[in-house]
């Protein structure tokens, strides 16, 4: 049987001893790093179910070099099981904030069943918890795939009504792409197109994973010069840690950045060639020394 890394917990020490001798191995502690954050989705096998790794988790981000995070569990008023305000504490103490997270309610299978009170009563609980937790957005992961024309357009209303709720409370709504929105067509739009095209800018940005839109095979470079200002957020992903796949040109899509409207770069690895630990602080240390990628992009 695998061993948790977590289970090495030491009394009251913030950082599990496995999870602190991978970020060692990968070069933890570097100096000055440019403004990046990490999709703590990254680290869920390390998370588990054990309140305690979230403590060490968020220790040994901050120690990386990250500078924020994207939260992908949210339950019932809760961020991994803790109050808002309990998160954001943990955050600040290990000099990070909490940028983004990603939640989502879906409609009913038959959208004109959907129970309206209901949704947006999740909704609210929802934008209240993360606007206390400090975030500045809120993001839809997915969506259900090859949807009937109607259904589509019925969630591009859904997700502007999203946006409005999300403006009043200070904050801005957005979707997380994968591949299939590109593998779907209406006529002659992907799927991904006519939600840029049916969503309002004001209420809608797109967090592009760019990752899965060049397995889509679509190109970011031309979305972002087709739709500019829409991408607020990047998910930077790879096939595996950042930079070793040859899969994704990183340097052509960081210098047609400007194009995009893009504010905050988040890493995220879901498959890794080394320990989860390790390959997270790789791929910051790619997008740090790539001489192409500015040290901040919040300031535009």
């Amino acid at each position: 049987m695998k061993k948790h890394p977590f289970k090495l917990l030491v009394a009251t020490l913030l950082c599990g001893a496995a999870f602190i001798s991978a970020t060692a191995r990968a070069g933890a502690g570097a100096p000055e790093t440019k403004n990046i954050g990490l999709q703590m989705y990254s680290l869920r096998g390390d998370i588990g179910k054990d309140a305690a790794n979230v403590d060490a988790i968020i220790a040994a981000i901050g120690k990386m070099g990250y500078k924020y995070v994207e939260t992908a569990n949210y339950a019932d008023g809760k961020i991994y099981g803790m109050a808002p305000a309990e998160f954001k504490a943990k955050l600040q103490a290990a000099g990070l904030f909490a940028l983004s997270c990603h939640v989502g309610r879906r409609l009913a299978n038959d959208v004109a069943a959907t129970n309206w009170d209901e949704i947006w009563g999740w909704w609210d609980k929802c934008i209240a918890a993360h606007k206390a937790a400090g975030m500045k957005y809120i993001i839809t992961p997915s969506m259900p795939r090859a949807l009937p024309l109607a259904d589509l357009q019925a969630y591009c209303d859904y997700y502007n009504q999203i946006g409005e709720r999300c403006n009043r409370a200070g904050l801005k709504f957005g979707y997380h792409n994968h591949a299939y929105e590109f593998e779907t067509k209406y006529d002659r739009l992907t799927m991904y197109e006519y939600m840029l095209q049916h969503t309002d800018p004001d209420k809608v940005f797109f967090e592009m994973d760019v990752y899965w839109t060049v397995m889509g095979r679509h190109s970011p470079v031309d979305l972002f010069k087709k739709y500019p200002g829409r991408f607020l957020v990047l998910h930077i992903k790879d096939d595996r840690e950042l930079g070793e796949s040859g899969m994704v040109g990183f340097d052509a899509i960081f210098k047609n950045i400007d194009a995009a409207g893009t504010k905050y770069l988040i890493v995220e690895v879901e498959k890794y060639n080394r320990p989860s630990a390790e390959s997270v602080k790789v791929s910051l240390d790619y997008l740090n020394a790539a001489p192409f990628v500015k040290n901040d992009y919040s300031g535009r």
